[in-house]
C-alpha cells in the first residue's frame, strides 16, 4: 500500500519543461518542480546527480500519458525515487511457495507479491478481486518486480482501456508436439525434391550473421535511451514488441521472418539484469530460415536480448531455464500469441518499446547502466 511520503499520479508533468529544466539543474540554480495529478508538487534536487535522469524520464511518462509512481523525501519534497507502474489486467495468481505469482495483461514477466509485505493479504485480494471482475489495476513493483502497491486503474478523459489479452492457453504437451513433428516429415517427404526450391529460398550463415548484427545495433544507449532504438537491455519484459519491431525491419530488409513462442516455468540468465536473470512465463522472437548443407535449411532464432548469433530453437530453448518449456511457431504478423492478436500499423509495438525504453532508462539511473558487473 502507499506511504506517507509516496505518491501514485496518473498525470505527471515538469515546471519549467524538460529543456529549460535540464538548463537549471545543470547549473544548480533554481527549483525544478514535479506535478503529480495538477496538485500535488515534488522538486527534483540539483545536488542529486540522477535528477536530470529523473527529468527525462518523468517528460516520457507525460508524453506517453503513463502514471509515475515517486517517493519524496518529507523535509524537502525531493524526488528519492522513481518506478514506472503497469497498466493492465490481472490474468492469473497462483502461488510460487509461500509467495504469490502474478501474470499480468500482455507482460510476460514474474510478478510476485511476496509473503514477507506487511500488506500481504490486502494486496492479494485486490489482485483476486480484479481477476474475477476482469477490470484494469495499476500495479506498482520495485525493479526486481515484487508488487508494492495495487489499485484500480481509472482512465482519464481522452484516455483508452489497455488491451485486454486472451488468457495463454495450456501448452501443447507430448504426444502432440511429436506427433506434429512426424507428420511435418511424412508431409515433406513424398515432395522432397521441392525443399531444394524451398532451401535455396533460404538465407546463407552469413547473412544471418549479418542480419543479426543488423537487428543488435538498433539496441538502446541505457541512458539515453533515443527513439526508434530497441530496448534489448532491459530484457524482463517487452519481448513481444522488440519481436515484433524486429519483424518489421527484416520485411524492410526483403526477407520473410516467422515467430516462434516459448512458454514455461523460465529463468534466463543475463548481465543485463541486476540479479543476473530473468523469469518469465512466455518469451516470443522472430526467426529466419538459413540454409545448412545440400537440402537442408532450419528457422534460426534471432534474439540479442540473449544471444550474440542466431541459434537453433533448441538452443535458444535450452537457455531458459525449463526443459518441459513447449515452443510453438507462428507468422511474423502475430502480435500476440493468444488471440492471434495483430498489429499491421505497429501503433501498439511503438508503445510497447516506449515504455520499455523508459524502464530502461529507469533502472540505469538509479541502479547504474548495463551490463553488469557482478553477473556472469
Amino acid at each position: 500500500m502507499l506511504g506517507q511520503n509516496a505518491i501514485l499520479a496518473t498525470e505527471v508533468s515538469l515546471d519549467p519543461p524538460l529543456e529549460a529544466a535540464i538548463v537549471i539543474l545543470q547549473r544548480k540554480e533554481g527549483e525544478v518542480a514535479i506535478l503529480l495529478d495538477g496538485e500535488r508538487r515534488a522538486i527534483l534536487d540539483p545536488a542529486d546527480e540522477r535528477s536530470i535522469g529523473f527529468a527525462r524520464i518523468l517528460d516520457g511518462l507525460r508524453q506517453q500519458k503513463l502514471p509515475a509512481y515517486v517517493e519524496i523525501d518529507p523535509k524537502t519534497r525531493a524526488l528519492t525515487r522513481l518506478l514506472i507502474p503497469h497498466i493492465g489486467y490481472v490474468q492469473t495468481v497462483r502461488r510460487d511457495g509461500e509467495d504469490r505469482a502474478v501474470s499480468i495483461g500482455y507482460s510476460h514477466a514474474r510478478h510476485i507479491l511476496s509473503r514477507a509485505s506487511e500488506d500481504f493479504d490486502a494486496l492479494e485480494k485486490q489482485l483476486d478481486e480484479a481477476r474475477r471482475r476482469n477490470t484494469p489495476v495499476l500495479l506498482v513493483e520495485d525493479d526486481a518486480h515484487i508488487i508494492i502497491h495495487v489499485e484500480p486503474f481509472k482512465p482519464r478523459d481522452g484516455d483508452t482501456q489497455p488491451p485486454r489479452p486472451a488468457r495463454p492457453r495450456r501448452p501443447r504437451g507430448w504426444p502432440f508436439d511429436r506427433l506434429a513433428d512426424l507428420f511435418e516429415w511424412v508431409l515433406w517427404w513424398p515432395i522432397w525434391p521441392w525443399r531444394w526450391v524451398y532451401c535455396w529460398r533460404c538465407i546463407s550463415p552469413r547473412r544471418a550473421q549479418q542480419v543479426f548484427d543488423a537487428m543488435g545495433a538498433t539496441t538502446c544507449p541505457p541512458l539515453t535511451v533515443p527513439a526508434p532504438c530497441i530496448p534489448f537491455m532491459y530484457p524482463d519484459d517487452g519481448c513481444w514488441g522488440r519481436a515484433h519491431e524486429m519483424a518489421r525491419l527484416m520485411i524492410a530488409m526483403g526477407l520473410r521472418p516467422k515467430k516462434v513462442w516459448i512458454q514455461g516455468s523460465l529463468a534466463a540468465p543475463t548481465r543485463n539484469n541486476p540479479n543476473c536473470v530473468v523469469h518469465w512465463g512466455w518469451h516470443v522472437a522472430p526467426t529466419i530460415c538459413v540454409r545448412n548443407g545440400w537440402f537442408r535449411a532450419s528457422e534460426m532464432v534471432i534474439d540479442p536480448s540473449l544471444f550474440t548469433a542466431p541459434v537453433t530453437k533448441s538452443g535458444w530453448k535450452g537457455v531458459q531455464g525449463d526443459p518441459g518449456a513447449t515452443l510453438t511457431d507462428s507468422g511474423a504478423d502475430i502480435f500476440y500469441l493468444w488471440g492471434n492478436a495483430t498489429d499491421p500499423t505497429y501503433t501498439q509495438t511503438n508503445q510497447v518499446l516506449a515504455t520499455y525504453r523508459l524502464q530502461l532508462q529507469n533502472r540505469s539511473v538509479q541502479i547504474g547502466p548495463p551490463p553488469y558487473a557482478n553477473c556472469p
